[in-house]
């Protein structure tokens, strides 16, 4: 876990991450926010969505 400012972050990470070095992320709520990072590299880049763009990011996605 991270910290920004006070508060703890607790990464959750995709359940399509099967520990083998699949293509995962790892997600992080603030109010909001939502964090996203890579979670094979934990100190690397880190992007903060708001709340609608993490929603048309999905929506994206899960479209193709």
């Amino acid at each position: 876990m991270n910290q920004v400012g006070q508060s703890v972050l607790l990464w959750r990470k995709s359940s399509y991450s099967d520990g083998m070095g699949g293509e995962c992320v790892e997600l992080a709520a603030l109010p909001g926010r939502v964090l996203v990072r890579d979670s094979k590299d934990s100190e690397g880049p880190v992007f903060a969505l708001t709340l609608p763009e993490a929603r048309r990011l999905l929506r994206s996605i899960c479209e193709g």
